[in-house]
């Protein structure tokens, strides 16, 4: 059994705002909580720990909520490469210094 931890406050931070966030879409979409759930085929209960930004709850989960809602796009693109600056600005550090070495 995985060891229970708390997520740093950031991820807490993060995961709430989700929550808000989908529970907002539900209600501009004039979905109930149990419709919803059907359609993420999940329970309602795990639904509201959804809602509630609950670190618990599988990213599995999360996703289907996004696809019941029509908005899974915008999770494949959360840790795409073109958008990883910091990423990006290591690897082409890492070609000056390489291309250094192979000059000497």
């Amino acid at each position: 059994m995985p060891t229970p931890h708390t997520p740093a406050l950031a991820v807490r931070r993060s995961l709430s705002k989700l929550g808000d966030d989908i529970y907002d879409a539900r209600k501009r979409r004039k979905l109930s909580a149990t419709v919803l759930a059907e359609r993420a085929f999940t329970s309602r209960k795990t639904l509201a720990k959804v809602e509630d930004g609950d670190h618990r709850v599988s990213i599995g989960i999360y996703a289907s909520v996004l696809h019941a809602l029509g908005m899974i796009d915008g999770l494949s693109e959360l840790a795409d490469a073109s958008h990883d600056e910091v990423g990006l600005r290591l690897m082409s550090e890492a070609a000056k210094r390489s291309s250094k070495k192979t000059r000497r």
